[in-house]
């Protein structure tokens, strides 16, 4: 009888004891004394103003609306400036990782960083979340079980923009190409929607990272005889390609541009006497609906702007993640990787339809056409969009079933 109590009494301390180590190990699955988010994209460079402190700033406005802790641990922030060279951005990467207990890097604007911190992140079982970078590798053959990719991509932008031009009659296409991994996807993103659209390509020339001087590239675009130019290029390039193919006269001729990445941060900045009538494709403007007009006011008393598209998705990234550490119970990435994969995407980037994030980490979400206004349509600044048609969001980005990615394949 004793030795019976004496066993049960055992197996109810061992259970206790087991029970107790559990308890132990899922709370320490929460690193550290805080949940820590780096924001790491470029700050001084062609793409300052595409993402640069505006993403940090959304990124703020996250955690602030989310009440500053998630799991009773204090919510941080930090961020550094990659250079758009992806050895500083894995330097920058693997020391927070690795040394400074950060369990996501986000925005990571030009696709070169992003898909070098990508890699990093699958190694080291942490999350990655892109927003400002364009390439759709990032999905497909370079996807990740613990990356993600949020508000846009080339083949979306490609899928828009480029289809919409060969509609309007644009059919022979010319390409000026920024010279890495986002300019050479986008270009062939876009030659296959044209070709599928009845289009051609007669030629491309591809330019360095943030070149200043564009007169020999527009040139060749312009003896090329195309009836479109194909700006495979973002930020102050194609500001500057903008720009300087009207001093060159190109426009005036009847080339028509296509800006295939193409913000309302570059409409302001080119104004609309240049801008006007430019067609293009985002995933969020700030005068869409009563929603969208209450998140962007927000963020225009912290920055001064309205909010483009990168920004808009760098709050909805930052929120999604910290929902999917609350219902995870953790910050361990594979754990809440599948959290963010489950739960629906809700807040003012994806409205009224919600967006949906997919196995290979590809958020979907609708995208629209929109057409920059003329100035005398304009009503105020930052009027500046015009929407042509929205593009439901399974329409939008790549099917599955195309994707290389081996998740997609289970």
């Amino acid at each position: 009888m004793r030795a019976n109590f004496m066993k049960t009494l055992l197996a109810g301390a061992a259970m206790a004891l087991c029970a107790g180590t559990y308890a132990g190990t899922a709370q320490a699955q929460v690193s550290g004394d805080a949940v820590k988010i780096g924001v790491l994209n470029d700050q001084s460079g062609p793409y300052a103003d595409f993402g640069g402190k505006g993403s940090i700033v959304a990124a703020q406005m996250a955690i602030e609306d989310f009440g500053g802790k998630v799991l009773d641990k204090p919510i941080q922030l930090v961020a550094a400036d990659h250079q758009n060279k992806p050895d500083i951005g894995v330097s920058v990467a693997r020391q927070w990782y690795d040394a400074e207990g950060v369990d996501a890097i986000t925005e990571l604007t030009t696709s070169s960083v992003a898909l070098a911190v990508q890699e990093l992140a699958k190694e080291r079982g942490k999350i990655n979340i892109v927003v400002g970078a364009a390439t759709s590798r990032l999905t497909n053959d370079a996807c990740s079980p613990t990356g993600f990719h949020w508000a846009y991509d080339t083949y979306a932008l490609s899928r828009g923009t480029g289809a919409a031009v060969v509609q309007s009659g644009g059919k022979s296409w010319y390409f000026l190409t920024a010279d890495y991994a986002f300019g050479h996807q986008l270009e062939k993103d876009t030659s296959e929607f044209v070709k599928q659209a009845g289009g051609t390509v007669v030629g491309a020339v591809r330019h360095p990272l943030n070149t200043a001087d564009f007169s020999s590239f527009l040139l060749q675009a312009q003896a090329s005889g195309a009836q479109v130019v194909g700006l495979a290029n973002a930020g102050t390039d194609t500001t500057n390609s903008i720009k300087q193919a009207s001093e060159f006269g190109i426009t005036q001729a009847g080339q028509k541009l296509a800006g295939l990445l193409f913000t309302l941060t570059d409409a302001h900045a080119l104004g609309l006497n240049r801008a006007a009538g430019l067609t293009l494709t985002e995933g969020f403007y700030w005068d869409m609906n009563d929603e969208t007009r209450k998140w962007s006011q927000r963020y225009f008393e912290k920055m001064g702007r309205m909010p483009n598209m990168i920004q808009a998705g760098m709050y909805s990234a930052v929120t999604h993640y910290l929902k999917a550490v609350k219902a995870a119970g953790t910050d361990e990435g594979k754990a809440v990787a599948a959290k963010m994969r489950e739960l629906p995407v809700e807040d003012p980037f994806v409205g009224k339809n919600k967006g949906k994030v997919r196995v290979d980490g590809r958020m979907v979400h609708d995208m629209y056409l929109f057409e920059v206004k003329k100035p005398e349509e304009s009503k105020k600044e930052w009027d500046y969009y015009k929407l042509v048609k929205e593009i439901p969001g399974d329409e939008a980005f790549m099917p599955l079933a195309q994707s290389a990615c081996p998740a997609a394949k289970g």
